[in-house]
């Protein structure tokens, strides 16, 4: 006679038989739904992007060397007025001296155009790029963690941020840049819940081919592109965000499809997506800079514009390129050769040179404007000193090491694909700069990088909140005593910096007590 327990598809009398952990459906796999709230959402942008703008516009003409740039300014502003002259393009063949591609000058001199050449239109374009930045960081954070009060919180840390504030207040290319670079994590991100929808939309049709289905035209992967494009035109280190995103989107379409039950995922995200995503990251971002130089391309007078037939022969092995890219590749070359021979002089280095290491935590601010003597007054005392510092906000940047140490263990340990988004973008603009360790650095290069550091801090202030189905209440209020003291920190922080990051004359006293650390110095 058979035991009842041996024999297949019984269970012995008694005994419940083994619990089986549940399948996900499919659409849950694929992504939880935004939130509900969608035009409360967007007046708490607004909200915020408004008030930010006006911390970044107050006062933006202050302060000047008696009326002309500061620091790097004295660079970009004179060449963004040429371009005004000009056609687009700057107008110093003697030297050769173009340091950067034309967008950033460009969009400098759209402000010169407006408001003439003085302090408030060489920055206002800076200023309201940085001011649209709020407005996007709201948006992306709350698409990233689903919830409103964090998205709302991303935005105010922003606000506070003292590399963001200084950058947007000043004639610089690098908020121009920090700009392009959010909006393309901002259309990435959205491209990825696009992407889930079409997948859950198509669920009745998945098992039809073990690679899974064509997606169609990805308009918003489409628009990362040109923007990469764009943060290129401000900057050739753009191309590490388009290397960055580009291996991140790839690996986002393949955990989609592996979401929604294809049986070979990796295999169909290269099948399927791989030369789209080509196209899109690769050749959209390369013909948008080109773009970029439409000025140079028209120009007859432009630097090394005619090149072909000058400094470089019509004939050779290259002749059948037109001229025009020939003279752009040598053009690109004089370019290429400034930042070459950009290494740190032995025993001579810049005094506000900073090595990498140094950036995650803010340790070597830079000193922009300074002025100390008795023809500075306002301050209530004799002397009086007013000075522009480029610094991170402590409370929110030196906690930097262990939220992205967190980071990296959520992102290997649990697969958060927000960690490993946040951290790519941190990375793309952080480690490159680790290859030459002997070029000249400073730590205005970390401006694009600030969004991801607050994206980052949003993502650990959610974990500290906990999940409202699975924490208990005591938890979350926890949780949310600890948010509330950290973001009110960051704000005060910012506040006590406010003098030295708009130039407000202070005491002797009171700017000492503004340099924490030996380094500040």
């Amino acid at each position: 006679m058979t035991d009842e327990a041996d024999v297949p598809g019984t269970a012995t009398v008694g005994i419940p038989p083994p619990l089986q952990p549940p399948v996900p459906d499919p659409v849950v796999r694929l992504g939880p739904p935004m939130p509900a709230d969608r035009a409360r959402g967007w007046i708490l942008a607004i909200t915020l992007a408004v008030l930010g703008g006006v911390l970044r516009f107050a006062g933006l003409g202050y302060p000047t060397d008696s009326g002309t740039p500061v620091f790097d300014e004295k660079h970009y502003v004179p060449q963004a007025w040429q371009m005004l002259r000009n056609g687009g393009v700057e107008d110093n063949p003697g030297y050769e001296l173009v340091a950067h591609p034309p967008l950033g000058k460009q969009l400098i001199a759209l402000g010169e155009w407006i408001f003439g050449y003085d302090s408030v239109g060489w920055r206002v374009a800076a200023a309201l790029c940085g001011t649209l930045m709020i407005l996007m960081i709201v948006r992306v954070a709350r698409r990233l963690t689903r919830s409103t009060l964090l998205g709302g919180i991303a935005g105010v840390l922003l606000i506070c941020d003292g590399v963001s504030h200084v950058q947007s207040r000043i004639g610089m290319l690098d908020i121009f840049q920090a700009f392009f670079v959010l909006a393309a994590f901002c259309t990435l991100v959205r491209d990825r819940d696009d992407v889930r929808d079409r997948l859950a939309g198509a669920l009745d049709r998945i098992g039809e081919s073990p690679f899974g289905p064509r997606l169609g035209v990805r308009w918003w992967r489409l628009g990362t592109g040109v923007l990469l494009g764009m943060a290129c035109g401000v900057k050739w280190s753009g191309i590490y965000w388009v290397a960055f995103f580009g291996v991140l989107v790839l690996v986002w379409d393949a955990t989609a499809r592996k979401a929604a039950g294809v049986e070979r995922p990796w295999v169909g995200a290269l099948r399927r997506d791989l030369l789209p995503a080509l196209w899109a990251l690769l050749l959209v971002p390369v013909l948008t800079y080109f773009a970029c130089l439409w000025a140079w391309f028209g120009s007859e007078v432009g630097i090394d514009r005619h090149a072909v037939g000058n400094q470089v022969g019509t004939g050779g092995s290259w002749s059948f390129i037109p001229p025009a890219l020939r003279s752009l590749w040598y053009f690109s070359g004089h370019v290429l050769a400034f930042h070459e021979s950009l290494d740190t002089p032995v025993g001579h280095p810049h005094p506000w040179e900073s090595k990498p290491w140094t950036w995650p935590m803010g340790l070597r601010p830079m000193l922009y404007y300074y002025e100390s003597n008795a023809s500075v007054g306002g301050c209530g005392s004799s002397e009086c000193t007013s000075a522009v510092m480029l610094v991170g906000t402590p409370a929110l940047w030196w906690p930097a090491i262990p939220v992205l140490a967190w980071g990296i263990w959520r992102a290997v340990t649990k697969l958060d694909w927000r960690y490993a988004a946040v951290l790519v973008g941190y990375a793309a603009g952080f480690l490159p700069w680790f290859v030459n360790i002997n070029r000249q650095m400073y730590f205005f290069y970390m401006t694009p990088v600030a969004p991801f550091l607050v994206l980052g801090t949003v993502l650990v202030m959610g974990d500290v909140l906990g999940r409202a189905r699975r924490a208990s209440s005591e938890r979350r209020r926890t949780g949310l005593l600890v948010v509330g003291l950290w973001v009110g920190l960051v704000v005060a922080n910012f506040a006590w910096l406010w003098p030295i990051l708009v130039g407000l004359p202070i005491t002797p006293a009171h700017w000492q007590a503004e340099l924490w650390l030996p380094s500040w110095r």
